[in-house]
């Protein structure tokens, strides 16, 4: 009797759970075994965390700027020449050689001289020269002109050391022995340059731009001149001195 009514609760039950609109399920024990496992061994994967991508400089590659381009600048060119005059006073003397008592003795007088010269660089050159002498002292009067080799030895910028080496002639007159030589002549002097030595830029028209007598302007000179170099002449010297411009 009991039964019957524990089948007819059960069965309302059932009927109004359908009624309400449920579905009806009917787990078994190891249905629910199995679902209690699947919560227990499930774990929620942790989120993928995708790496940011890594971006490499980029290298951009330029040209150089080129450098302008500087013409150059034309090359002057420097005329430098070896020619040189001179202008000057010379003091002369005349000793004869004769033993004879009435054209004996020492005559000096004194005159102008002139010299005009190349130098082909500063160790050789070449001058012509010429003395006259009007100032008489007792009567003599000695004209003399030559040609020389030239030699020289430069003693730093401004100052050249020369030796002359050539033939000249020689005439005497007055109440002296009268002498007409062409002979041997030698003499050796100074000359020191007074321009600015100044450096240019450019080209020289020749190796040699000078020493002593280096730049174009004016100079100073003295020597000393054995005009008649010849045995059994008459001693026949002269000192000069003077000017001289370098063109």
């Amino acid at each position: 009797m009991k039964n019957m009514k524990l089948s007819l609760i059960t069965l309302m039950a059932l009927g109004t759970f359908a009624y309400a609109g449920g579905d009806l399920a009917i787990v078994t024990p190891y249905e629910e075994e199995d679902i209690q496992l699947a919560e227990e061994v499930y774990v929620e994967p942790e989120p993928v965390v995708k790496p940011e991508p890594v971006v490499k400089p980029v290298t951009v590659l330029t040209e150089p700027t080129p450098e302008p381009v500087i013409a150059p600048k034309p090359v002057k060119n420097i005329k430098a020449n070896g020619f040189y005059a001179g202008l000057g006073i010379s003091s002369t003397r005349y000793k004869t050689s004769c033993n004879c008592a009435s054209k004996s003795g020492t005559d000096k007088t004194a005159g102008v001289m002139a010299r005009v010269g190349y130098d082909f660089n500063k160790y050789i050159g070449i001058e012509a020269r010429g003395i006259t002498t009007s100032w008489k002292s007792n009567g003599g009067k000695v004209e003399h002109a030559g040609i020389f080799v030239k030699p020289m030895l430069p003693v730093g910028d401004a100052t050249n050391v020369y030796g002359l080496v050539g033939v000249a002639k020689t005439k005497t007159k007055g109440h002296l022995r009268k002498t007409n030589a062409e002979s041997l002549a030698l003499g050796a002097g100074v000359e020191v340059d007074l321009s600015k030595d100044t450096p240019k830029e450019g080209r020289y028209n020749r190796q040699f731009d000078g020493k002593g007598d280096q730049e174009k302007g004016l100079g100073l000179f003295a020597d000393y001149e054995r005009m008649v170099v010849k045995s059994g002449a008459p001693d026949l010297d002269a000192v000069s001195a003077g000017i001289t411009y370098d063109f």
